[in-house]
């Protein structure tokens, strides 16, 4: 199997002005791309070629290059698929699911927003089906909830918190560009996710 660079389903400027054209455009066509094809070259030849990106990720022992661009490379396909220049709202079945868990949407917010704050350096915010239940954790780098990482889970929703997805726009004010992703979360992909790890 070779890893495809996926189309995103908008344009570069339709996020605007939550997420900005020149970034969308490095991010995706620059960043996404690398991991793709590093991605490529790392299992060429190896017990992993063939296999599902998902296999690849929960294997034991990868080497650091497989992992980094593994978890790359699935992590920004999760990333665009969530976003939307028309996103839907929560339905009301999700909210009480959400309600449930954290005890309401802010609350949930606010403790996703602050995973995503507090990571320090490069890395990533989670919000997760894990066992049956919804949890938000962060990891470093590339990493993601279903490698051997300090959280578990299926990532059903992910915000990318490396400098490279907001720095042009935002600069050093990572709190703006956490605080923008919410207005172009697609919840009924994130819903859907959820649905499909029951």
């Amino acid at each position: 199997m070779t890893f495809i660079l996926p189309e995103l389903p908008f344009s570069y400027n339709d996020l605007e002005p939550h997420f900005d054209a020149k970034t969308m455009e490095i991010h995706h066509s620059k960043h996404h791309a690398g991991y793709t094809n590093n991605l490529n070259n790392a299992i060429k030849g190896t017990s992993l070629e063939g296999e599902s990106i998902e296999s690849i990720l929960k294997s034991s022992n990868l080497s650091s290059a497989v992992r980094n661009n593994a978890g790359g490379y699935f992590n920004h396909c999760l990333f665009w698929e969530i976003l939307s220049p028309s996103p839907s709202p929560c339905s009301d079945e999700f909210m009480t699911i959400i309600n449930k868990a954290f005890g309401s949407f802010d609350e949930m917010k606010e403790t996703f927003s602050k995973a995503a704050a507090s990571r320090f350096g490069s890395g990533w915010a989670w919000l997760c089906f894990n066992n049956g239940e919804l949890s938000i954790c962060s990891t470093p780098n590339q990493d993601n909830p279903l490698m051997e990482s300090e959280c578990g889970g299926t990532p059903i929703l992910g915000l990318d918190v490396w400098e490279h997805s907001y720095y042009l726009h935002y600069q050093n004010r990572r709190a703006d560009y956490i605080n923008a992703f919410w207005n172009i979360i697609n919840w009924s992909v994130v819903e859907s996710k959820y649905r499909a790890c029951l």
